[in-house]
């Protein structure tokens, strides 16, 4: 899967925001790149993100797995239902 590859990619370097409320704020600041959304993740939220992200032209992806799939792919020992790859900054979740 290149899409997991690249959401490691992205953990590692430090350009990935967790959490949907702190997704929906870069989204709002226009700094995404791209989100990825957990296959179990409720209606409300994944609206939500739709909405924010196709103001800023920013691609969603719905993730083949759950939001536990998620969380460990991004090597994070919680569930994880929401996620943005942000643009090139060094920024973690752990750091907002």
């Amino acid at each position: 899967m290149e899409l997991s590859k690249e959401i490691r990619q992205a953990v590692a370097a430090g350009n990935v925001v967790i959490g949907t409320d702190k997704s929906l704020k870069v989204l709002k600041q226009g700094k995404a790149k791209l989100v990825v959304v957990a296959s179990n993740c409720s209606s409300e939220v994944l609206a939500d993100v739709e909405r924010y992200a196709k103001l800023g032209n920013v691609p969603v992806h719905v993730f083949d797995g759950n939001s536990e799939d998620l969380g460990l792919l991004c090597g994070k020992p919680f569930l994880v239902s929401v996620l943005t790859i942000v643009e090139g900054e060094s920024r973690s979740s752990a750091s907002w």
